[in-house]
């Protein structure tokens, strides 16, 4: 059956809203999701009617796209999915739907090689691995890194658009150090990948406007506010990260030049992989080689360093080796007591 483009950007739109279950779902507020989504998307402004809204969802439910989505009214008024893990994107893919899976990778394929389009390179290859599985209903040959039990992943596009749109967040938020969850507003203006674990950059509402730094799986609620959206007018967020490893970073915080040793047998997987972008090879002997990357010191710098074990020696700066020696230390205290961790175990 054919479906057209706005028809499956009110499915995804009603599937989104159906899966956040911190908020009573209407028929009005379905009709407005799709609307807004619509006039994003397509520049469309008339608004989406109530029957083609009832008529999307009758056709979620059905088998007719392959979804037959567990979409339920509870209270006679409120809209939700029966099953809370649901959601279309789960589906089995349909024929149409690997029909226009291949017509979007022979596209791709077009811009590959290109110097502007090489992040294109790693898209391609998984879209046709994924093309390849559901048609030959085989193995995948690719095995890209990934974390099924990922949360927050939901909140991605919701952000994107308003950050797109320049719309204020109202968001509920509970950090790891939090005892209970705060709720606030805030403006985005970037998303940021670091080991497949998602964060959004953006000023708080409150009253000295500082720069947060959000992970998305720690966020409980997203809405739209009233607020007037704060422009971005002093930070340039195409360079902010390229002195950083990871997304820990203080506007103004700078950069030092960090020297580490690596011995002789480990030294290649440093130069096939650097650290950092900034990495020089300085010197090398029999026993290994000497680096240096420049970048701003945080927490998932020292995680780094720490994690080639005896494998790697920093020299300098002099307080961040005074750091990761301490860090050391406490790990051997941890090993050195043999009785508490014996309690542990038996605990």
């Amino acid at each position: 059956m054919p479906v057209n483009r706005n028809a499956l950007i009110r499915y995804r739109t009603i599937d989104q809203c159906l899966q956040n279950r911190f908020k009573k779902w209407t028929l009005d507020d379905l009709i407005d999701a799709c609307s807004d989504a619509i006039y994003e998307y397509q520049g469309i402004d008339t608004g989406v009617s109530r029957r083609t809204v009832q008529a999307d969802m009758e056709m979620m439910r059905s088998n007719k796209l392959g979804y037959e989505a567990p979409i339920v009214v509870v209270d006679k008024k409120y809209y939700t999915y029966s099953d809370k893990n649901y959601s279309i994107t789960n589906s089995p893919l349909n024929q149409q739907d690997m029909q226009v899976l291949s017509e979007v990778s022979d596209l791709l394929k077009q811009f590959k090689g290109f110097s502007h389009f090489t992040d294109l390179n790693e898209m391609v290859s998984k879209l046709e691995d994924k093309i390849y599985t559901q048609k030959t209903q085989s193995a995948p040959v690719i095995d890209f890194e990934k974390n099924d039990n990922l949360k927050g992943l939901e909140w991605i596009e919701v952000i994107r658009k308003y950050i797109v749109a320049k719309k204020t967040m109202c968001v509920t938020y509970q950090s790891f150090k939090a005892r209970e969850a705060s709720t606030f507003c805030f403006s985005g203006y970037l998303l940021k990948e670091y080991r497949n674990r998602w964060f959004v950059l953006g000023v708080s509402h409150q009253r000295y406007k500082p720069l947060l730094n959000l992970a998305l799986d720690r966020i409980q609620t997203i809405t739209v506010h009233d607020d007037d959206y704060i422009e971005n007018t002093t930070i340039d967020f195409s360079t902010y990260y390229n002195d950083v490893i990871g997304v820990t970073k203080t506007p103004g915080q700078r950069d030092v030049e960090v020297v580490f040793w690596v011995d002789a047998k480990n030294a290649p997987y440093v130069i096939t992989k650097p650290l950092h972008h900034t990495q020089k090879l300085l010197s090398e002997d029999e026993s290994g080689k000497n680096f240096s990357i420049r970048v701003i010191m945080n927490f998932e710098l020292e995680r780094e360093l720490l994690g080639f074990g005896s494998k790697l020696r920093v020299l300098g700066p002099r307080i961040l080796v005074k750091q990761l020696k301490a860090q050391l230390q406490k790990t051997l205290v941890h090993y050195d007591s043999p009785k508490e961790s014996e309690d542990a175990m038996t605990e």
